[in-house]
């Protein structure tokens, strides 16, 4: 397709990856994004070797590598500590790149915020759109500062509340409660910590990941039945309590450091998976927007910057956009539909303390998937 002139609402992963990789095909891009501050929130993000992969193809793996965290395998512990088991983690990036790593949310935005104006891309915050009409040849769009322009292409990449899914899909699925939460709290890395660790509690897993040379992040899943409001000033109080039953030395030392001062994230876990189609005349949905994940296999962000990656390969090798989105969707859907559903299959039998072989199957299969090329 000819260089042409693409909007992508949201600014999210999905939406900067799409910048970043469009504006190398030549497009003229414009990105709005409805936080002033372009502000993620969160704590660590853990990462596969799909995502450095991808990492390397964005242009941005060096940074990662110097502001994060890259490391192999996963330890598997019993909860008073002995080292059970190691998940190996291929590495699919590249010979010299480690097989996963972490990173700090804002940490990556930034990077990815950086790249994305190095572009050339036009990015607008604080800005919205208010209208979407499209016809034959092209999309015109209105929007919360005013302004009216005209796309040949749009890209709705604003995540799992999506306002571009609603106005374009009005029947789409609602995001849906998992069941479960996960906290995330961010702490001095001890030596001993030298890879993704997680102790395998009957209901409860914690897990700690380095996130740079000095840091970590704790991520601890509980079993919810309901999505009910959590009061932060008990956060510190009932993230200790979680870690009480994990006697293993290095999670008591880690409970310790918890105080009423720490930076505790608590995130109710939900999940969505648009059926298809994902497109509609000249507007597509990537990222969250079709398929939100649990984060039971570290991929969410891995699919959503690949769907960026796919739909710009799509766009630079078919004739007109039909074409380019009907291919990118063909893709696309099965591997992100592996991912929703197994991560929330993994879930479940979390929850329900259910049968370890299926959870240990299913965790294989799916790195094994997600080793492919995409």
């Amino acid at each position: 397709m000819n260089p042409s002139r693409i909007l992508i609402i949201g600014g999210g992963f999905s939406g900067m990856s799409a910048a970043i990789q469009l504006r190398r095909q030549g497009h003229e891009v414009d990105l709005v994004e409805i936080d002033p501050g372009w502000r993620s929130y969160g704590a660590g993000i853990s990462l596969g070797g799909a995502t450095l992969r991808a990492f390397r193809t964005l242009g941005i793996l060096e940074a990662f590598l110097e502001q994060g965290s890259a490391t192999d395998g996963v330890h598997l512990c019993l909860p008073h500590g002995p080292k059970v088991a190691e998940l190996p983690t291929p590495r699919i990036a590249g010979a010299d790149v480690p097989g996963g790593g972490g990173i700090m949310r804002p940490v990556l935005a930034r990077i990815l915020a950086e790249a994305t104006r190095a572009s050339g891309a036009n990015v607008f915050l604080g800005c919205s759109f208010t209208t979407i009409d499209q016809d034959a040849d092209g999309v015109d769009v209105g929007f919360t500062d005013g302004q009216r322009r005209r796309y040949d292409l749009v890209i709705g990449a604003d995540g799992l509340y999506s306002k571009v899914r609603e106005t374009l899909f009005p029947q789409a699925p609602q995001p849906r409660y998992s069941g479960q939460a996960v906290w995330r709290a961010v702490l001095p890395r001890p030596p001993e910590i030298e890879t993704a660790t997680m102790w395998m509690g009957p209901r409860i897993k914690p897990g700690v990941n380095p996130v740079s040379k000095t840091e970590m992040y704790l991520f601890v899943t509980e079993p919810r039945p309901t999505n009910d409001h959590v009061d932060p000033a008990s956060f510190a109080e009932h993230l200790r309590g979680l870690l009480a039953d994990f006697p293993a030395p290095v999670l008591q030392a880690i409970r310790e450091q918890i105080g009423p001062d720490s930076q505790i994230v608590y995130r109710p876990l939900e999940g969505l998976l648009m059926p298809r189609p994902w497109f509609s005349g000249r507007v597509v949905l990537i990222g969250d927007t079709v398929h939100a994940t649990t984060p039971h296999l570290a991929s969410g962000a891995c699919i959503g910057i690949e769907d960026a990656l796919v739909l710009a390969e799509e766009l630079g090798r078919a004739a007109e956009v039909g074409e380019a989105l009907a291919a990118f969707e063909a893709r696309r859907w099965e591997r992100c539909r592996m991912v929703v559903q197994n991560s929330a299959r993994l879930g479940e039998i979390e929850v329900a303390g259910g049968d370890k072989e299926e959870h240990a199957r299913i965790m294989r299969e799916s790195l094994m998937a997600l080793a492919q090329p995409i």
